[in-house]
This record gives structure tokens, sequence and C-alpha cells, in this order.
């Protein structure tokens, strides 16, 4: 008995010790995205940068999800065009050293995620409902609608980041264009989190009495 219950306690922290790595994996690989446009700045060339996006690409889909077998298979239609899309303009960027390409990419990566959040708007659930079900598998109809706009809102968001990603590429210079992609949208982003979560916790969860949480 006593073995067993050893045996149950070091399986449980094992877990736990697993998905705390596996998360900060995930944390580590989303932070090496601005690492790698900062890199731009210092006059690294942008084949080395092709190669590293394309590392980084395949890794995320691919760290804390098992085999790499199991996580390409929970990838959906959109994931798959969208991986493709990025590989192959990640790819052509290693082998042209095009820095036009290069800075474009982050309007192409706004333009994917675009892509991926935008469908299930009209297939459903949601994307953010999406996350919102890893917490409550049966949200409220008041969560649903809550999720769906705020889909809509990160939506609007990805179409007017990949606008001015364009302009950025178009008309700033590199260090100008690597600041804005590589720090300040990511800075937008958090605020955006940040904002919404506010919004949520003094707003919409008072409002349904807790039931807006998403």
């Amino acid at each position: 008995m006593r073995h067993a219950m050893r045996h149950a306690r070091e399986y449980a922290v094992d877990s736990t010790w697993r998905r705390r790595m596996r998360v900060a994996a995930r944390v580590a690989l989303m932070l090496a995205y601005p690492f790698v446009f900062l890199l731009a700045w210092r006059g690294i060339a942008p084949r080395y940068v092709g190669c590293m996006l394309i590392l980084l690409l395949w890794l995320q889909r691919w760290i804390g999800t098992g085999s790499f077998a199991s996580a390409l298979n929970r990838l959906t239609r959109v994931d798959w065009c969208v991986a493709l899309v990025l590989s192959a303009i990640s790819l052509t960027i290693a082998v042209t050293d095009s820095e036009m390409l290069l800075r474009l990419y982050p309007a192409f990566v706004s333009a994917g995620l675009l892509a991926a959040f935008g469908v299930t708007l009209y297939r459903g659930p949601s994307m953010i409902e999406k996350f919102a079900r890893t917490r409550a598998r049966d949200p409220s109809t008041a969560v649903v609608r809550y999720t769906r706009r705020v889909t809509q809102i990160w939506c609007a968001f990805f179409v007017l980041n990949g606008a001015f990603s364009v302009y950025t590429a178009m008309c700033w210079s590199r260090a100008a264009w690597s600041l804005y992609n590589g720090a300040i949208v990511y800075a937008l982003i958090g605020a955006l989190l940040v904002g919404e979560w506010i919004w949520r916790q003094w707003f919409v969860m008072p409002r349904h009495g807790g039931a807006g949480a998403a």
C-alpha cells in the first residue's frame, strides 16, 4: 500500500514537472519570434533568419504535444495551409536571401492568424471559445457570445497589424521595421490581452454573475 501511494506521489510530481516544462518551452518559443526579428536589426543576413523561422515554426507545433506524428495529426486543414505557406516563405527567404520578403513575413503571419481565427467564426466554436472550453467544457450562452466577440476583436487586430506591417516593410528603415515587428507589436498584443482581462473581470463577470468568464 505504501509503495503504491509513493508511486502515485512520484507520478504526480513527475506529471507536474513535465507540464511545467512544456509550458516553459512554449513560452520560450513564443519569445523567440520577436528575438529573431530583432536580430535583423543587428544585420543578420535574411537567409539565416529564414532558417530560424522554419525551425521555430515547426518546433512550436511539436514541443509539449507528445510525438511529432501526434502533433501533426492535431493540425486542422487551416493549420496545415498556414504552416505550409509560412514554411514556403521562410524557405524562399533562406534560398534567395531576400530582405523584402523577410520584411513582409510578419504580415504573412498576421494573415495566417486571421485565417485561423476567422474560419472559427464561420464553423464554430470560435477560437477564444476553444480556449474557454479548456476550463469549462460546457460554457454558457453568455460565454459563447462573449468569446465570439473577443475572437472578432482579434481578427480586426490581425487585419490592422498586417496592413501596418506591410507599411513598415515598404516605407521604414530596417531598424524601425525590426523594432516594430520585434517589440512594439508584442507590446500591443500584451496590452490587448490585459485590456480584455480587465474588461472581463470588471464589467462582464459582474454583469453575468461570473458566467461571462472566458
